[in-house]
């Protein structure tokens, strides 16, 4: 420090001490808020003499820099000007160029600054690093890395636990295992962002390991590993990971609710769900735009629209979210009308749509039958908004006209698009094939779409079902046998239903359940109930060249009817059962549900992989479209 003073003295500069005597200029820089005020403390600046003083003039550049009112091409002017900036100023530009995402400028700046024999400090490298991590530059980030090592910040734990970050945005875990693992002092930074690295390149056992060597845990901890369970599909043990977070007496954030509120949603369970909800309002947790969105999407996905609209129209801050959360979830069921008049209402507010209403409003019109809105809707997006359509409208556009029988528009419609076609669009018309009867067309897409996802077995099993029903059995055994050549294993079918806490899982015809004897029985005696009201099994979707008889047998033990079977032995008459199935619900089910509404006096709300259905005194919200 001395050196440095008596080298700005000996150049003719402003000492520091010559500074303090313009303090007041300083602190009035403070309450600038333009850059043309900005400019007018500039000028006084240099009048003073002082535009070569390097704590004046990074007053002035940081407020260009970082401020929001600033103007970095400015700052970058008076950087040029500056004689000898100092870390700092360096520093502060940084930032600047961090803010503005431009991160080569900050690599090279600070390639500059160790030209220059400027020593960088802690604030220098977290900045770096991390504009190593956005730019994706891995070796420059490694030589940074050394850097950090060579110029003795290894106990800075600001810096280290940015390079671990660096290392995960790399995904290179191994790197980052080092980093963390030569840290004297760890904390609660270190740890989440290597579990949160783990997690989210897939290996979620890992990372529980690694929360469970944690000497502490905090709220932020758990909440990144409950959240690795939820985005991996793994709703069990995120459920199981909550009770053990409430026993330990850890108090439930914002962050965690959400997590949970996912939870629930991926498992259709409304009970814990609305706790959750309840525990954020009794406990003042704040209900910000993405929170509120959580707990809309719970209710719409857990079959309770009336409480998802109360929850919607009772929070003022609607986000963008909000409204397509809503708006999607009237699609799912099956409110296609209902869904454009809450888009007119958000158009009337002023609020422009984006892509995902859109594809939420066509996704409406596709499930309710809507063909004229849904090719209205499909121009208007580009009309009136400018937005182009993606691959999801038109996935949802010849979802629309496939399920309305226009084939032939359909294939026009995917012929004629500006893009290749993906697996979903393809898959939408092949859906309809089946639907409709369409073997060539429906051959044709069928194979399409398997080269596309050679891995998904959903496609081999629409195709073979295609087959099935026009009595195809060696174009069937080909598709299996295609199947097993390449390690293709159909996705098994099962339903959940939530009762009294507990997510109850069932598999088609599996016995596993602690009351399955009960369970079973309670399905022969549904079953004979609705026969008569005159059900007949539908045993189209069946893929066995097998007699009529046998094959009502697997339909009779599908999951949904041991699930509903399971709802009628444990709740009150007339309370409402509620099922989510990770499949489509077969017309078989469908038919039989709506019966086993009227006999039993029973709402069921089943939600299938594409949307929900309401049985009610024998019929359906679908109105048998789906």
């Amino acid at each position: 420090m001395a050196t440095s003073l008596v080298l700005l003295q000996t150049s003719g500069l402003p000492s520091v001490s010559s500074t303090k005597t313009h303090l007041p200029t300083f602190h009035a820089l403070k309450s600038c808020s333009a850059m043309a005020e900005l400019k007018q403390f500039h000028s006084q600046i240099i009048r003073l003499g002082l535009s070569a003083d390097n704590d004046a003039m990074g007053r002035i550049i940081k407020f260009c820099a970082v401020s929001e009112s600033g103007d970095l091409n400015y700052a970058q002017k008076m950087f040029d000007g500056i004689p000898q900036p100092d870390a700092f100023i360096y520093n502060t530009v940084i930032r600047g160029y961090l803010q503005a995402q431009l991160t080569r400028n900050c690599i090279h700046l600070y390639s500059q600054m160790l030209q220059a024999s400027v020593s960088p400090n802690q604030f220098t490298f977290p900045l770096v690093v991390r504009a190593c991590c956005v730019h994706n530059a891995v070796e420059e980030g490694k030589q940074v890395h050394a850097h950090v090592l060579k110029f003795g910040f290894l106990e800075d734990g600001f810096s280290q636990n940015n390079l671990i970050h660096m290392y995960v945005n790399f995904d290179r875990l191994n790197e980052a295992c080092r980093v963390f693992d030569k840290m004297p002092q760890r904390d609660i930074v270190s740890w989440t962002t290597l579990i949160s690295g783990f997690s989210q390149m897939g290996f979620v056992d890992d990372a529980y390991k690694i929360f469970e060597q944690m000497p502490e845990k905090h709220s932020v901890s758990w909440n990144a590993m409950i959240s690795a369970y939820v985005q991996s599909n793994r709703f069990n043990e995120a459920f199981a990971l909550f009770e053990r977070m409430q026993a330990d007496k850890v108090g439930l954030d914002k962050f965690v609710a959400a997590s949970m509120l996912s939870a629930c949603t991926g498992f259709g369970a409304l009970e814990q769900g609305e706790w959750i909800h309840q525990y954020i309002k009794s406990h003042g947790i704040e209900l910000d735009p993405k929170l509120a969105t959580a707990v809309i999407d719970m209710y719409c996905k857990c079959g309770c629209l009336e409480k998802a609209f109360e929850v919607f129209n009772g929070f003022s801050n609607k986000s963008i979210s909000s409204w397509n959360c809503m708006i999607g979830g009237l699609a799912m069921h099956g409110q296609g009308n209902a869904a454009i008049k809450l888009f007119k209402e958000m158009e009337r507010k002023s609020i422009a749509p984006d892509n995902i209403t859109f594809v939420n409003i066509l996704s409406a019109c596709a499930h309710a039958g809507l063909v004229e809105e849904g090719r209205h809707y499909f121009h208007y997006m580009t009309k009136v908004y400018g937005l182009e359509p993606k691959m999801e409208h038109f996935g949802c556009i010849v979802d629309l006209l496939g399920r309305a029988g226009l084939l032939q528009e359909a294939r026009k419609l995917i012929d004629e698009m500006p893009i290749s076609p993906d697996a979903g669009v393809l898959g939408a018309l092949l859906g309809a094939c089946k639907i409709h009867g369409e073997i060539d067309l429906g051959e044709e897409i069928g194979k399409q779409v398997i080269e596309l996802e050679p891995h998904n077995s959903g496609r081999y099993v629409l195709l073979a079902n295609l087959y099935a029903n026009v009595g195809r059995w060696e174009d069937v055994a080909n598709i299996r046998k295609l199947m097993n050549d390449r390690g293709v294993k159909k996705v098994p079918g099962f339903s959940m239903i939530e009762l009294e806490g507990a997510v109850n899982e069932f598999i088609a015809g599996a016995r596993t359940h602690p009351q399955s004897k009960e369970i079973y029985a309670k399905v022969d005696e549904m079953l004979e109930s609705i026969r008569s009201a005159g059900y007949m099994p539908d045993t189209e979707g069946v893929l066995h060249d097998i007699d009529e008889e046998e094959k009502e047998n697997p339909l009779y033990c599908h999951s949904e009817k041991l699930a509903i079977a399971y709802g009628l032995l444990k709740t009150k008459p007339g309370a409402t059962i509620r099922i989510s199935k990770n499949l489509r619900v077969c017309k078989d089910c469908h038919h039989a549900s709506k019966l086993i509404s009227k006999i039993f006096n029973r709402e069921i709300v089943v939600r299938d992989r594409n949307r929900f259905h309401h049985f009610r005194n024998g019929e359906c919200s679908c109105n048998d479209f789906w």
